[in-house]
Formats: C-alpha cells, sequence, structure tokens
C-alpha cells in the first residue's frame, strides 16, 4: 500500500490540549503522526502555535471552526490560519435549525460559498465535515450530495468522515470514491453500535448516560471499519492526508488511543 501522511484530530485530546498542546503535539510526533487539526486554539497565539509545530516538526493540516465564528470574522479567520501555515480550513458541523431542510440552511449555503471564494483568493482550501444528518434526503438526495452538487469543487471540497458514513447505512469506500478528486482529506474514525441504538451526540451533550453505552467510538480499525478498504479508497481518490479522530476514549486515555490507531495504520501499510 503506499505511503501517505497522517494528521490527528485534537478535539481527540481536547482537555490535554487544553493543559499543554506542546506535549500533546510531542507525543503524537513520537507515535508516527505527520501533522495535526485543531478544533480550536484554546487562547494560543498563532505565533505560539507556529512555533511548536516548527519545533516538533508537525505540519497543521487543517483545522474546523465553527460556522458561527466564520461568519462573525471571515478575514481574520483566514489571516489566522494563513498564520499558522494551515491551508484548509473545514465546517465541522450545523447546529439543527440550519441544517439541510430546514429554513436557515439557505443562507448556510450562502455563507459557505462567500468564505469559500476568499478562501481561495487566499490561497485556503474551504471544506466541508459531514456527521450523519446530512444523509437525510434533501430535494431527492442527501443532504450532504446537495451542497457539493450546488457549491463549485473549487469553492468547496469534501472531508469525509467514514465514521457518520457507515452509521448512516452507505458504504465508506464507495462513498469516498464517489468524490475521487474532491476527497483531499478522510478522516479515519471507527465505532461500534449502529443507528437506532442510543445517541451518538455525547460529544456535544446530547446524549444521557443510560444511552451512551450502545454507540461507542473506537480507535481505528478497533470497531465495525473496514480499514484497508476504507483507505484504499480514499487513496484512489486523490486523498492528500488521512486524519484520526476519536471523539472519546473511555478505558483509555486519549494518546494510548492515538497509538492503537496509528499501529492500526502500520499494520495495513499506510505508515
Amino acid at each position: 500500500m503506499k505511503k501517505m501522511p497522517v494528521g490527528y484530530q485534537l478535539y481527540s485530546a481536547r482537555e490535554m490540549v487544553a493543559q499543554d498542546l506542546k506535549s500533546v503535539l510531542v507525543s503524537l510526533k513520537q507515535m508516527g503522526y505527520d501533522g495535526v487539526e485543531f478544533a480550536g486554539f484554546f487562547h494560543y497565539t498563532a505565533k505560539e502555535i507556529a512555533d511548536m509545530l516548527k519545533e516538533t516538526g508537525l505540519k497543521a493540516v487543517s483545522s474546523h471552526v465553527p460556522l458561527a465564528s466564520i461568519e462573525s470574522d471571515m478575514f481574520g479567520t483566514i489571516a489566522f490560519h494563513k498564520a499558522i501555515g494551515c491551508e484548509n480550513i473545514v465546517v465541522p458541523y450545523l447546529e439543527e435549525e440550519r441544517r439541510p431542510g430546514k429554513p436557515a440552511f439557505a443562507k448556510v449555503m450562502q455563507s459557505i460559498y462567500t468564505f469559500g471564494q476568499l478562501c481561495k483568493l487566499a490561497g485556503i482550501r474551504l471544506l466541508y465535515h459531514n456527521h450523519d444528518f446530512e444523509f437525510v434526503e434533501f430535494s431527492g438526495m442527501y443532504g450532504l450530495d446537495f451542497m457539493y452538487d450546488a457549491i463549485p469543487a473549487d469553492i468547496l471540497q469534501t472531508e469525509i468522515d467514514v465514521c457518520w458514513v457507515k452509521y448512516s447505512g452507505v458504504c465508506p469506500a464507495e462513498y469516498i470514491r464517489k468524490y475521487t478528486g474532491r476527497a483531499p482529506i478522510v478522516h479515519l474514525k471507527d465505532f461500534v453500535g449502529k443507528k437506532g441504538e442510543g445517541t451518538p451526540y455525547g460529544l456535544i451533550g446530547q446524549a444521557k448516560e443510560a444511552d451512551a453505552v450502545a454507540f461507542e467510538f473506537r480507535p481505528f480499525g478497533h470497531g465495525c471499519q473496514d480499514p484497508e478498504a476504507v483507505v484504499e479508497a480514499g487513496i484512489d481518490a486523490g486523498a492528500e492526508w488521512f486524519i484520526i479522530e476519536q471523539d472519546q476514549w473511555y478505558q483509555r486515555t486519549p494518546m494510548e488511543a492515538a497509538q492503537m490507531s496509528m499501529d492500526t495504520l502500520k499494520k495495513i501499510g499506510l505508515k
């Protein structure tokens, strides 16, 4: 299998990152990770982040920025990411009232298109990261497909999260290949459980404690995904980076989970 760079979504170790970003970066580098994807900057300045990345030899692959934050300061968002050397900004999530099929979705599309144009002018790519709610039909197609059909590829690229694709009942490998040439970053995420068993959004405070056992995130290769098939699909689709993400880690530390995911990638020959 082709060797490819692998990043780590820092949300997966958010509590550790909030306390000591530098130590997390050092650990990830030692495990074999090549870069990181941010989900907030925890009050660090752009210079502090750029210095830590330079010292550890990691790249700022991409960054998840809430759409509301983007809308409040589009030029400032771009400037900060340019300063840390991050060439990919990702819209990570839509609140329920802003999702496909809701009245506010038209404004979402307008905001994404406007910001995507600004990113393009600045030499940055804008991507969208899916969950499962985009796989509800909207105007005769999945909401996610509607979004990518309505906004040109040179304005909006994909960041396909294979956990939520599979959770929705869609084959992750087939869906990645559907966006060949438009899939520069693929999120590798594993889980156990299936749709209808519990509430999967405990990560954002929407799950009740009693629900949490039915659906659980796992290190990549330790759940229901077919790691080799997913990775091969990403390579075939032209992926430039794979990003490991695990929203919750349960009976182990985030770094232990990160190592287990990296071990899977080494086992299948990606690293």
